[in-house]
């Protein structure tokens, strides 16, 4: 197993090399090292926790981190900085996407190309789907169920420098009882511990369980709460007892309500939650990350590109009106919201990337403008528990910087807009300067 691990990797870094090579026309990544200083100035920044945003900002960025941020006119520029004039652009924080599949597989005549897809293709298939991530202006990502491990050796690659991509965090496999909604199968509480402890070795972040049919099954029941209280009760305890956090794919009001009471701590569709259930998620902080842009119109496009069955629109169809009213009601009960798509970050939805169409559904389920972009930033790092180092534009920070031609806040369709992307203090795209990363 080492021995084809480090062959993913070596496969990641030549398709990265094949790739900067494509288009001979982009300008060079700018990548700074650990003591160089890069300056944004003529900037306009936007304070993600509501105050006014700083107007013809100064940025100061040293190494990978932000050291500075002000007025021009109080912003010392230092004699060495590379400087990058923004030219009046709105910068946030690069956005967040807290449900990803790089590897994902659905019905249809693209998903029957992949039935003999090898784990050295998949491998390089997402890091692709990494890197136009990335590009998108989606610089952290949680994976939620990918398969073979090949998730483990993409993020050790990118956290080399042997492949682009966001800052991974990862679920592994998905965990399920016989039949369920995954391929990493159980059965019996002792069976679903040893492959929850399997993954954690592995080094997944997050343990992710499927306690409801999907969607994309023909077979089981999206409402069906199969998991006995024994069986899911011993899985969360052990994942809870590693310090890992459990999510769970769920569409069922009965499932949620078992899982409530065993302590999950986030839920990932949703698409039948009650109010009951919505309420008991609010009371004890657990999170949604709704995935709607997936159930609704704008995702038909992607589904008729990708040969999806008629049956399975249909079932998208049927599905998408009562997860919207979920949707809603979960805004009104003030549920901890969390951004994800369950399509690729780039993937085109609505005339913008499904990222971007997500928030805006958000703003047209009930959201204001600002807590949509909070979805996509301060509450995703929080849920990640990494708000010490990503989520928000001030010193101290890692310099995750995205920028936009107005202030998402007040309108968040801003974010169709994104034309520079940095990454940890590395300009990945810049379309002024014609800096795009292959």
């Amino acid at each position: 197993m080492a021995t084809i691990r480090r062959a993913f990797v070596g496969l990641l870094a030549a398709i990265a090399a094949t790739s900067a090579q494509a288009v001979p026309d982009a300008a060079p990544v700018q990548r700074a090292a650990s003591e160089e200083t890069v300056v944004l100035t003529e900037a306009n920044v936007v304070d993600v926790d509501g105050g006014a945003p700083v107007r013809d900002a100064v940025v100061v960025i040293r190494g990978n981190t932000i050291a500075e941020i002000g007025p021009a006119s109080s912003v010392a520029i230092p004699d060495d900085a590379q400087v990058v004039a923004m030219k009046g652009k709105w910068l946030i924080p690069g956005l967040m996407n807290m449900h990803t599949h790089f590897g994902l597989v659905l019905p249809g005549s693209e998903g029957a190309e992949l039935a003999d897809e090898t784990d050295p293709e998949l491998a390089l298939r997402m890091a692709n789907n990494a890197r136009k991530s990335l590009l998108a202006g989606v610089t952290t990502v949680r994976l939620v169920g990918e398969t073979h491990g090949v998730d483990f050796a993409v993020r050790r690659a990118i956290q080399k420098g042997e492949a682009i991509g966001p800052r991974v965090k990862t679920a592994g496999e998905i965990i399920v009882p016989t039949g369920g909604h995954g391929f990493l199968e159980a059965d019996g509480p002792y069976a679903l511990a040893r492959a929850v402890r399997e993954q954690i070795k592995k080094g997944a972040d997050w343990i992710k369980i499927a306690i409801s049919g999907g969607i994309s099954d023909t077979h089981g029941s999206i409402g069906a709460a199969p998991m006995t209280d024994e069986e899911l009760a011993t899985l969360i305890e052990v994942a809870h007892r590693n310090g890992i956090p459990v999510t769970a794919h769920n569409g069922s009001p009965a499932a949620a309500e078992q899982s409530i009471k065993f302590g999950i701590n986030c839920f990932e569709h949703g698409y039948f939650l009650t109010p009951e259930n919505l309420a008991a998620m609010e009371e004890k902080g657990i999170w949604l990350v709704p995935t709607i842009v997936v159930s609704q119109a704008g995702a038909m496009e992607f589904f008729r590109k990708i040969g999806s069955p008629e049956w399975y629109l249909e079932r998208v169809r049927s599905t998408g009106k009562q997860h919207w009213a979920m949707l809603q009601n979960a805004i009104k009960a003030d549920v901890n919201i969390a951004l994800g798509t369950d399509q690729f970050p780039f993937e085109p939805n609505s005339g913008t990337t499904a990222t971007v169409a997500e928030a805006e559904l958000y703003v047209k389920a009930g959201m204001t403008p600002l807590e949509a972009l909070q979805a996509g930033t301060t509450q995703t790092a929080k849920m990640l528990k990494i708000e010490d180092q990503v989520g928000r534009l001030q010193p101290g920070l890692l310099a995750d910087i995205i920028a936009v031609d107005s202030d998402p806040t007040v309108d968040i369709s801003a974010l169709r807009s994104i034309s520079f992307v940095m990454k940890d203090g590395v300009i990945y795209r810049d379309d002024a300067n014609g800096v795009l990363a292959n």
